[in-house]
């Protein structure tokens, strides 16, 4: 057959990978800025549209490259229009459902920032609409596509440090800023309640939850402190956050902050015989009391080093999204915040699976 064609003056070619589309909805979430280049490059999918209502955010934007795009002031429209494979939502946390439930219906999968919801009813509704409509929805998280983070686990797994028992992360920073130039739609609603979801407990938390279940499953309780160390900064939120994960064998102390004098994404992962550290650089392994020894971390594959790729690998081959950003352990992860601040009020560990 490919004989007569070539005869014919036709050529054959190889089918070819199919090209995956992806949009932008919000500008909001200063994490966009950090992703905005790679997505207007166009690899590993195209840029067909982005939707913002705030003429500066736009001018941004197009500063940093995106004049050949094309933009939206109704995203519902840029939908139907661009007609994406992917969203990849840069909004306010308490606008998250909406955003899916505009996309399932559409068979489009989305892409959040952390964490997945403002609340546990909103993250267990984007569940269920994922799961009707079978989409895929996913929760970056930086710390998901470190070589650091994979080594240490299975470290962990191997029996290197004995059964692990006990956790202790720190992750934050000095603060988000204030409410300055492009910052201040960013402020706006991180240090809000209702559309953030929390303040520093729901920021920096929802990496502690994450690791606690990635490495012991679902606590059996939930017990968390708060503080307003400056109130001045940050009067409707708490700027200071603790939490304690009780397992029946183990136990996850975590802390996030604004008010750290620099920033910090670190774990410690103790068992009887050893320890790991875990940074965004590398693992840091002793045995007993040992000297610390540095290990290597293998690269990770491409499909698997950053968000875009990662979706569009689970998209082509029509498998679920597995591990840190997936939809059901981060479900868990806005429970375990849910329980957190009901904790705070009660001044009571709180139980789960919550009603």
């Amino acid at each position: 057959m490919r004989r007569i064609f070539a005869l014919l003056g036709l050529f054959v070619l190889p089918a070819m990978a199919q090209e995956y589309k992806i949009a932008v909805v919000g500008l909001v979430h200063s994490h966009v800025w950090g992703h905005l280049g790679k997505m207007i490059s166009g690899q590993p999918a195209k840029l067909v549209g982005i939707a913002e209502t705030i003429p500066e955010l736009v001018a941004e934007a197009k500063k940093r490259g995106a004049t050949a795009t094309p933009f939206f002031d109704d995203y519902k429209k840029m939908l139907d229009q661009a007609k994406p494979d992917i969203v990849w939502a840069f909004v306010e946390n308490n606008r998250h459902l909406e955003i899916v439930q505009a996309c399932a219906p559409r068979k489009i999968s989305v892409m959040f920032e952390k964490p997945l919801a403002s609340t546990y009813k909103d993250a267990v509704a984007i569940q269920r609409l994922a799961k009707q409509h079978g989409i895929q929805v996913m929760t970056n998280y930086q710390m998901a596509w470190w070589p650091s983070n994979y080594t240490a686990r299975k470290v962990a797994e191997s029996g290197a440090v004995g059964p692990v028992y006990r956790l202790h992360g720190i992750v934050g920073h000095g603060g988000p800023g204030g409410p300055t130039g492009l910052n201040k739609y960013f402020f706006a609603w991180l240090t809000d309640p209702v559309k953030n979801g929390a303040g520093a407990l729901m920021d920096f938390g929802c990496y502690n939850a994450l690791w606690s279940l990635w490495y012991l499953g679902k606590p059996q309780t939930v017990y968390a402190t708060v503080q307003h160390l400056r109130p001045q900064e940050f009067p409707k939120v708490e700027d200071n956050s603790t939490m304690i994960l009780s397992y029946k064998d183990a136990v996850g102390i975590f802390e996030g902050s604004w008010d750290l004098p620099r920033s910090f994404q670190d774990l410690e992962v103790f068992g009887r015989s050893g320890s790991l550290y875990v940074t965004s650089k590398g693992v840091e392994h002793r045995k007993g009391r040992s000297e610390p020894a540095q290990l290597p971390a293998a690269g990770l594959a491409p499909a698997e080093s950053e968000p875009i790729a990662f979706m569009i690998d689970a998209l082509r081959n029509r498998k679920p999204i597995e591990g840190l950003t997936a939809l059901d352990i981060n479900v868990d992860v806005v429970e375990i915040i849910e329980a957190a601040k009901m904790s705070v009020k009660s001044g009571r560990a709180v139980p789960l699976p919550l009603k």
